[in-house]
């Protein structure tokens, strides 16, 4: 078989150290220490006889070296947790960063890098497989999925080439993590401690002494920063907030910690980038410093916004293993860059085929697929919250879409509520002194869009999506936004009981929307997820969606019809017709015993329908027996309905103190700790 371009054959020899190379067209072996040409490998075992013919029949058609392991290059990940790009090389003036300066001089510097998302979890698990969360379906934060067995984790492929893989050490996969993805992964792990010198390694270090842990702890932040000198240490009068944070001394104590967990970081890279120095790699290893998020503080870590999701991200190439005119020391680059691009650059660099499958791009090296024109992101369940964001980003303007518009900006959330500036913005606010821009993240809903102009208000606090000069700018990115939901099969608008549910039928949850009538209900559950945004406008299609045969499009109809702002006379001839509906279907549920077991979030979404129809009476019977589902995620679901029913909940007190005790996760405790605090004017603090 005859291949175009370059083509490479490896076999038991790789173990030994060597990689045998083949051409057969003119031109070089080795280019810049890399691969060069076509992507296509053909793999044959040494031993066959198959291989045997190869080898020699290419012998004798092509120019054939050996070339020793040691000369393959060798990749460091250098990534830290919860920080934007307040670094001295982009452009930070407080900021104290000289070892990450000084790659960036001899580096590229991404201007225009982005998460998946604003939080740890559900980023790395697109980081490590080159996919998006809300397509493995590890876009909850906190949960676990299984994947099937054609989507790795990309280091297992590095393994099969040769190559050592270590992680030191955090994961945060949100799937187990399979034995063939590192030969060791531990706070010890480093390259130092494969058996053999000469192999070629990718050793990923995590830095998570900037995590928002060290910025709301005070032991972690004395812990992670006792060795800073007096001249690294930031005095916070002469910070610059954003503006929609309070300006007070414990909103800009918490500043000051986020910058010098920084610096303490960049020592922590000083000291591996010396000791890649000290071991003889530094010019023979790829570095790539990166974020996995925005800052951990408010309207920043779990966001969508550019303080969310903007990471800093730079990339340094020794001039041996350059490309293209890549990696020439002191280049900025503005192209955009999803963090599900990481894998798949790595795989290419490394002349590795990239899998059809990883919906990421290669960033670097030869022949390289167009740039990026957008980026996309999702938001999920953060903890205990649900609530339901997505965003496409290019290099001007961001939009966001809320499929939650009902739901506050600032959910009471037990993690952020105990740091300090949630807490200083939830008393200015009490005092109505809180300045414009952050009133606006203390309203009590959301606008179902959201479009920003980054380029003029980088903080993001002018909403353009009803502005007539932006209409073109918002009808793009809305539809850029619809067709990747459809192109990804985002699972994110499947409740999670249901994902849990189909998980087990379907094999993973990868596999839930792409088995037979999967990109059918995919559709569905976009067109009704979407109209539910405007539930005046499409209440008879919202009522056609009740009967709809799949449960999860029956949610997004009650949903809607919960959601309903004006009961249009014409449409629906009074409440009590409203009424009648919904218990016409939710009779139908409870007729079904084996239903009303397994599919409990519809009759969820129909109780808050109900309730929010001032008829709290006959949602309440309903989500007392789903605190007691089986599904772990509709007893979530439901505390969450009682806590924003407020008074409607009240006599379900001593079902929600049940909930305090014996629960599957911790979360049904957290939200059913709010809302009795709520209603019985308590101040209990549980974990």
């Amino acid at each position: 078989m005859w291949w175009p371009g370059w083509a490479w054959v490896w076999g038991e020899a790789i173990r030994g150290g060597c990689w045998f190379r083949f051409c057969w067209v003119a031109g070089r072996l080795w280019h810049s220490g890399l691969w060069s040409g076509f992507s296509c490998r053909l793999v044959v075992r040494k031993e066959t006889a198959l291989g045997i013919l190869m080898l020699r029949t290419l012998a004798l058609l092509s120019l054939v070296s050996v070339v020793s392991a040691a000369e393959r290059p060798n990749i460091v990940w250098l990534s830290c947790e919860d920080i934007s790009a307040h670094l001295g090389c982009y452009g930070d003036e407080r900021a104290i960063t000289p070892h990450l300066d000084q790659l960036a001089k001899e580096g590229v510097r991404y201007t225009h890098a982005y998460t998946t998302a604003g939080v740890c979890a559900p980023c790395r698990s697109g980081i490590i497989t080159g996919m998006y969360q809300t397509t493995l379906g590890t876009h909850h934060m906190r949960s676990t999925a299984k994947l099937p067995k054609h989507i790795r984790a990309f280091p297992a492929y590095l393994r099969e080439a040769g190559y050592y893989c270590s992680n030191n050490s955090k994961q945060d996969y949100q799937f187990e993590t399979p034995k063939d993805v590192w030969d060791e992964s531990k706070r010890k792990a480093h390259w130092r401690r494969r058996k053999n010198e000469s192999q070629p390694f990718f050793s990923v270090f995590n830095f998570t002494g900037c995590h928002e842990s060290g910025i709301a702890g005070e032991a972690k932040y004395k812990r992670v920063t006792k060795d800073l000198l007096p001249e690294q240490r930031q005095d916070p009068d002469k910070l610059t907030l954003p503006p929609y944070y309070p300006d007070t001394p414990i909103v800009r104590e918490d500043w000051k910690r986020n910058y010098e967990l920084i610096t303490a970081m960049d020592v922590w890279a000083g000291d591996l980038i010396q000791q890649l120095k000290d071991d003889g790699l530094y010019e023979n290893t790829i570095i790539m410093y990166w974020s996995d998020h925005g800052v951990g503080l408010p309207r920043a870590k779990r966001w969508l916004y550019e303080s969310g999701t903007h990471i800093p991200l730079i990339v340094r190439i020794p001039e041996s293993l350059r490309t293209d005119g890549q990696g020439v020391p002191g280049t900025v680059d503005d192209q955009l860059i999803s963090s599900i691009d990481f894998a798949p650059t790595v795989l290419h660099l490394l002349g590795l085929e990239i899998p059809k499958h990883m919906q990421g791009r290669a960033f670097l090296g030869s022949h390289l697929t167009p740039e990026r024109k957008y980026v996309f992101g999702a938001r999920d369940r953060m903890d205990e919250r649900y609530d339901i964001i997505r965003m496409v980003r290019n290099k001007r303007f961001r939009y966001i879409r809320n499929y939650e518009p009902f739901k506050p900006y600032y959910q009471y959330m037990n993690t952020p509520e105990k740091g300090a500036t949630m807490k200083e913005i939830r008393r200015v606010h009490a005092e109505g002194k809180l300045p414009a821009a952050a009133k606006l993240f203390m309203a009590d809903s959301k606008p179902v869009e959201e479009l920003y102009d980054v380029e003029s208000d980088p903080h993001e606090i002018n909403n353009i999506a009803a502005d007539p000069k932006h209409a073109a700018t918002l009808e793009k990115l809305r539809k850029q936004h619809l067709d990747w939901v459809m192109q990804t099969r985002d699972l994110g608008l499947l409740p999670e009981s249901e994902i849990e549910r189909r998980e087990v039928a379907a094999g993973s949850r990868f596999d839930i929307l792409r088995g037979k009538g999967g990109a059918r209900l995919m559709w569905d559950l976009r067109k009704v997820s979407t109209q539910a945004l405007e539930p005046d406008k499409y209440a008879k299609e919202l009522r056609a969606a009740l009967e709809h045969a799949d449960p999860a499009v029956r949610f997004w109809g009650y949903i809607g019809i919960g959601n309903r702002t004006v009961w249009d006379t014409e449409i629906q001839p009074s409440l009590e017709a409203i009424d009648t509906v919904l218990f016409m279907q939710l009779r139908l549920l409870l007729a079904d015993e084996k239903e009303r077991r397994n599919v409990p979030c519809v009759q969820i979404a129909a109780a808050r329908a109900l309730i929010r129809s001032k008829n709290g009476n006959s949602g309440r019977d309903i989500l007392k027996e789903a605190l007691s589902s089986d599904n772990q995620w509709a007893r979530l679901r439901a505390a969450i309905v009682l806590d924003e029913a407020g008074e409607v909940a009240r006599p379900l007190v001593e079902d929600l103190k049940k909930c305090l005790t014996d629960q599957p996760n911790k979360y049904i405790t957290r939200v059913a700790n709010r809302a009795l605090n709520e209603l019985l004017g308590t101040d209990k603090v549980v974990p």
